[in-house]
């Protein structure tokens, strides 16, 4: 039974199950502090493909497949599968997953692809409309370069807002059967426009959209940040970060002793190049199936709140000179005994 609280936010009664997950990065992200918690990852950039697109397609696939694997569960009997990724038309998502013969659904949130695609799946399995529904999300630092900014061979200089996109893809599956990981709330964003146009500063665009979701959820379900033991944002980085901290301190809300950020959690800004943090819809991917989800399953935390963030811009808004208007989504993870 699905139960609607105020504006935006859906209770699960019976709380879909995590029955697996998994993650697989490439070489800059192993070197990085989570990675012995990574279930695969990538020795180049090409893994073993032609090109970084096919690359990054591979990943999501292995990603699902591994996910799968470690709860024993066959794509045969998986009922649907929402995927997204950053290539136009998604097409990371549907060239991984074209062959292995999944009802597939797919979906573009820009960096909050990971947390719409949990609460699409966690709808199909409380109404019943899926036994077991499977997410899929990634991001490639290549991939996303030549698409958004300039191909790699340009050797652009990149300022100090800059994000590096994270190689990366997660894959988890839900299922009505009850395991010890549950969703048990999930809450919708609405698009948030600041005006900001600058594209090598995506967290200043994001933390908005950040700042709204979690204060929509906050008066929903009249909890505070005192509620959980930790809230994750997908990919603010060091300057969207800062940006929403301020944001809530506006509105009496105090919460970056609760918080970390995936885009700061994946790489070591002191001794790796990445400017401002990680980011792509694969960063909170793959830091959820494995970091967060972990710290869930062996009694790290109890109870956290899954926010994935999104710039929903485009080459050709940006062509235009457009906005850059953004999303975050909410999903909230408990460990049930």
């Amino acid at each position: 039974m699905i139960e609607k609280i105020g504006r935006a936010t859906l209770r699960f009664q019976n709380m879909p199950s995590v029955a697996g997950y998994a993650s697989v990065v490439g070489k800059k992200e192993l070197e990085g502090p989570l990675g012995e918690g990574f279930d695969r990852s990538i020795s180049d950039s090409y893994n073993g493909c032609e090109t970084y697109e096919e690359a990054e397609a591979k990943m999501q696939r292995s990603a699902l497949n591994i996910a799968a694997g470690k709860c024993g569960i066959e794509m045969e009997n998986i009922d649907c599968v929402f995927a997204g990724d950053l290539l136009n038309q998604c097409i990371g998502s549907s060239f991984g997953l074209k062959n292995l013969g999944i009802p597939y659904l797919g979906q573009y949130a820009a960096c909050s692809t990971m947390a719409q695609n949990l609460i699409m799946a966690s709808v199909f399995v409380e109404s019943g409309a899926a036994n077991i529904a499977a997410c899929a999300t990634s991001s490639h630092f290549c991939s996303a370069e030549r698409q958004y900014r300039f191909p790699m061979e340009y050797g652009s200089v990149r300022t100090p807002t800059a994000q590096w996109t994270v190689t990366g893809a997660g894959g988890c599956l839900l299922t009505r059967a009850k395991s010890k990981l549950r969703v048990a709330a999930a809450s919708v964003g609405k698009i948030t426009d600041l005006e900001v146009t600058d594209v090598n500063n995506m967290g200043a665009a994001m933390a908005p959209a950040a700042a709204e979701t979690i204060l929509s959820y906050f008066r929903d379900t009249q909890t505070s940040p005192e509620d959980y033991d930790m809230i994750f944002t997908g990919d603010l980085g060091a300057v969207g970060s800062k940006a929403f901290y301020e944001l809530l301190k506006n509105e009496g809300v105090f919460l970056k002793n609760r918080h970390r950020d995936c885009g700061m959690m994946i790489f070591d800004r002191t001794s790796q190049d990445v400017h401002a943090g990680g980011s792509g819809c694969g960063c909170c991917a793959s830091v959820l199936c494995s970091e967060i989800l972990n710290g869930l399953r062996d009694g790290k935390y109890k109870n956290i709140l899954f926010m994935a963030t999104g710039a929903l811009l485009s080459v050709t808004s940006v062509g235009q000179k457009k906005t850059i208007p953004s999303i975050a989504h909410l999903v909230y993870f408990k460990s049930e005994q």
